[in-house]
């Protein structure tokens, strides 16, 4: 099994068959990986969760030096670790996590969700004024989630298309390495630009309110990490489920009608739609502290570990018939977002964008249909978040 087959292939919605072979054979395996050493593949629901929860004894907070391998660590986004909290640990992603938590929960959400209504509004007028067909991904899908997290974070609207041209870039997987560095370098140099501004005048966004309450307890690094994060995490991945979520609605016409008629069965459709595309494949690798025995595998400390959420999202020992989509089913423990201290911060934030953007979308255009063969639709398979190239529609 190659590198690309862990982290991007996909089989139209669901996990890469071999994955899945895995899940159904040994469970846990070694597979190559892009940092030079092997690594352990969990693919079962209960052992990613297992791992994912067990921050003591599986670290984050790795370099390639840690593995005896030198030059840039792939994981990163930008040239700095500071402030990402995908590539720390406790104590320093402790404390930033309790600064940031506030500002996503489910009560500080619900006061975006007017703005959100708005922004989602404004695009489908545009798509209605402008005509069928259209593409969902570029009208609709990707602009919503960008606009959002750009307004939280205070991002001007002038920089906004430069900012998800260069994040679209820097998740392409096929991009040569020396790419990947500018890009890197570019957003570093914007972020770094956006800290310096806001720490002269700190507005009302996410980062003016950091360093308002907490000047001197972050950095000016921690606080480009964290823009930069949720800045990558928080259009890119939404954008590709609305996406995604569409196109498995308009499979599934009855489910689509529910979704579309009964404001009810919203939440549950959502969190249906989570578990059945699973968008990320993995999160960052950890590497193990001690020795550890999972799903039959005795890994040592020192072993790296890397995890399908697609393979463990769709695992029969979570829930029955886990290939069919059903947005009427009961909530399950997916794991979409993750597990554990790295649960998704944004989470909250994620859910009520696409609580309000699937229903309005599908009342708005209540005919809404593929304006080309099913089979031409095309997935983005070459990127780290699933999702589709473009999404033709008509109504």
């Amino acid at each position: 099994m190659s590198t690309t087959e862990i982290t991007t292939r996909r089989d139209g919605f669901g996990p890469a068959p071999d994955v899945v072979a895995v899940r159904e054979g040994e469970g846990v395996v070694r597979v190559p990986t892009p940092f030079g050493p092997t690594a352990w593949l969990l693919t079962r629901h209960a052992d990613v969760r297992t791992m994912l929860g067990d921050a003591d004894d599986f670290a984050n907070g790795w370099t390639p030096a840690d593995l005896g391998e030198t030059g840039r660590d792939p994981r990163q986004l930008s040239g700095d670790r500071a402030g990402n909290l995908l590539a720390l640990d406790p104590p320093d992603h402790t404390r930033l996590r309790r600064l940031l938590t506030p500002e996503f929960t489910v009560r500080r959400m619900r006061r975006l969700e007017p703005r959100i209504v708005e922004i989602v509004d404004a695009h489908l007028d545009a798509m209605e004024a402008a005509g069928a067909p259209a593409d969902l991904v570029s009208a609709f899908a990707l602009p919503i989630p960008s606009l959002v997290i750009c307004e939280l974070l205070g991002v001007p609207s002038a920089d906004q298309d430069e900012f998800q041209e260069r994040t679209s870039r820097q998740l392409d997987m096929t991009l040569p390495e020396s790419e990947k560095v500018a890009l890197a370098a570019e957003a570093l140099a914007y972020m770094q630009g956006r800290v310096a501004d806001a720490r002269r005048d700190p507005g009302e966004d996410l980062i003016g309110m950091l360093i308002r309450e907490h000047a001197d307890t972050v950095a000016d690094d921690e606080l480009v990490g964290v823009a930069n994060l949720l800045l990558v995490a928080g259009h890119e991945t939404t954008s590709n489920m609305l996406a995604l979520g569409t196109l498995a609605l308009l499979r599934h016409p009855e489910q689509l009608a529910l979704v579309r008629d009964d404001d009810e069965a919203v939440p549950a459709a959502v969190e249906e739609l989570l578990r059945w595309l699973t968008i990320v494949n993995s999160g960052s690798p950890r590497l193990a502290r001690a020795d550890v025995e999972i799903g039959g595998a005795t890994i040592r400390a020192g072993d790296l570990v890397s995890f399908n959420l697609a393979s463990a999202n769709r695992d029969p020992a979570l829930l029955e018939d886990p290939e069919r989509l059903d947005v009427t089913r009961p909530t399950t423990s997916h794991v979409a977002f993750g597990h554990g201290i790295h649960h998704c911060l944004g989470a909250p934030l994620a859910r009520l964008e696409m609580r309000v953007a699937f229903p309005a979308l599908l009342r708005r255009f209540r005919a809404l249909r593929l304006a080309v063969p099913d089979d031409e639709v095309r997935f983005a398979s070459h990127r780290a978040i699933h999702g589709l190239v473009e999404l033709p529609v008509a109504w």
